[in-house]
């Protein structure tokens, strides 16, 4: 699995309501998640009309998707089924398009290959649009993340000056490998403290212990944190604003037609309003993009 997926590899589960246990996550559902009301989107004839024969055919979208990563795509631990931002926005742009999103569990890693070799249509895993992957497929950009940083209430963090602090990161991410070593190096360069770097396996763990005051910050995945907030407001807020920005897209098969479909589908929602209300319910509107762009990615 890349180290960078967003920004953020996979989390198990985000705590929710301040007071979950270190070791209450289950491995693919999300036990605190929300209730989010679904956005209504109509079919639109002029574009499920460019859909490549055989999707319109099999009146599906066949899209290979790997979980947990709250609130981006998860199970729902009452239904099971798989929800989520991602999940909502596909939905929606499916319903546009006049077929059904027909969500396929897969490893992370398996996921490009398997739309190379014709078996899923689109994948959907907070996937980080880069050249690098572009080699090998096409990307339909739909959201901007980055990394974004959590303090507890009233308690100021500067990300730039955070020298002797503890802050917990989820092992693997780019946040534990590359970004808090990079700037705890640079307070010891500077003869500074080092920053206290916290980690744990799992993301819901991390947020857990700020909320606790274990640790005087995190660093996550923009949407991560976002969501992470949203859950607890009377405890953590922002520190500082997003870094290090980059667009997530939807990957497809390497010059398929099916790209310039998803583009129009998804910036036709844009455009209607309906992208924004799906954003805003699970609370990742500061990462929202008003343009859809194929490969938008320059590095």
């Amino acid at each position: 699995m890349s180290v960078r997926r967003g920004f953020l590899l996979r989390a198990a589960c985000l705590v929710a309501g301040g007071a979950l246990a270190l070791t209450g996550c289950t491995k693919n559902t999300e036990d605190n998640g929300p209730k989010v009301d679904k956005v209504q989107v109509s079919k639109v004839d002029t574009i499920a009309a460019k859909l490549p024969a055989d999707v319109k055919q099999s009146g599906k979208l066949v899209v290979g998707v790997n979980i947990p990563y709250q609130p981006n795509e998860y199970k729902d631990p009452g239904s099971g089924k798989i929800v989520g931002f991602d999940v909502d926005l596909m939905d929606a742009v499916a319903t546009v398009l006049g077929v059904q999103a027909d969500y396929k569990e897969s490893d992370f890693e398996k996921i490009i290959p398997a739309i190379e070799a014709g078996t899923y249509n689109v994948g959907m895993s907070s996937f980080t649009d880069n050249v690098e992957r572009q080699k090998t497929v096409d990307f339909v950009d739909y959201f901007s993340a980055g990394i974004q940083w959590a303090q507890q209430k009233g308690k100021a963090i500067d990300p730039n000056n955070a020298c002797g602090k503890k802050v917990a990161v989820q092992r693997t991410t780019i946040e534990d490998t590359d970004e808090i070593p990079a700037k705890s190096k640079a307070c010891t360069d500077a003869g500074k403290p080092e920053i206290q770097k916290v980690p744990f396996d799992e993301q819901s763990a991390a947020s857990t212990a700020l909320v606790l005051g274990q640790v005087d910050a995190m660093s996550a995945d923009s949407p991560v944190t976002a969501y992470a907030i949203k859950q607890n407001q009377d405890k953590i807020e922002p520190a500082g604003s997003i870094f290090e920005s980059a667009p997530y897209g939807w990957p497809v098969k390497k010059g398929s037609p099916l790209a310039a479909v998803l583009q129009e589908a998804v910036q036709h929602l844009m455009d209607s309003g309906d992208y924004r209300k799906i954003a805003e319910n699970w609370g990742v509107q500061e990462g929202a993009i008003t343009k859809s762009e194929i490969n938008g990615a320059k590095s």
